[in-house]
């Protein structure tokens, strides 16, 4: 039986955010008429790499700039509370490569991830989207419930 540890619910935070990355999808909507995918983000990056887009960065240096606030906001939370964010791997050895692959397979296969598709399709209404959020989370229940008591 899994026990839920409340201490570590925090509704205020969550609340916070969840705003944060609502109105961060927004912004990149309203100025750049782009929906705040991951995978569409990075694939986006690589792409106009191969094509060599020649001198006009505009459409990468929003991308970099995304991915550099991915990487570097943690530092920033962690500077703030003055304390180390609490990390708990919850994969390890050979299960963390096969997952992120899966997570890339499926990220190619249903065209967009979980943010692009959990966050903006939902947003828009979209029937792909709600279609994609529905499998995602069949899936995930089903990974966990086969780790935890299977594996």
């Amino acid at each position: 039986m899994m026990v839920i540890d409340w201490a570590e619910f925090t509704p205020l935070t969550a609340f916070i955010g969840g705003g944060m990355i609502g109105l961060a999808a927004m912004l990149l909507m309203a100025v750049n008429g782009r929906v705040m995918g991951v995978s569409g983000i990075l694939t986006g990056m690589m792409a106009s790499q191969k094509r060599g887009d020649s001198g006009d960065s505009g459409d990468r240096s929003w991308r970099w700039l995304f991915i550099a606030g991915t990487l570097i906001g943690p530092f920033i939370v962690w500077a703030v509370r003055g304390e180390a964010i609490d990390i708990t791997p919850v994969a390890a050895g050979w299960l963390l490569p096969v997952a992120g692959f899966l997570v890339g397979l499926g990220s190619a296969i249903g065209s967009g991830c979980t943010s692009g598709h959990g966050i903006c399709g939902l947003a828009r209404l979209s029937g792909r989207s709600f279609a994609a959020v529905g499998v995602f989370m069949t899936t995930g229940v089903i990974t966990v419930f086969v780790l935890r008591h299977v594996i």
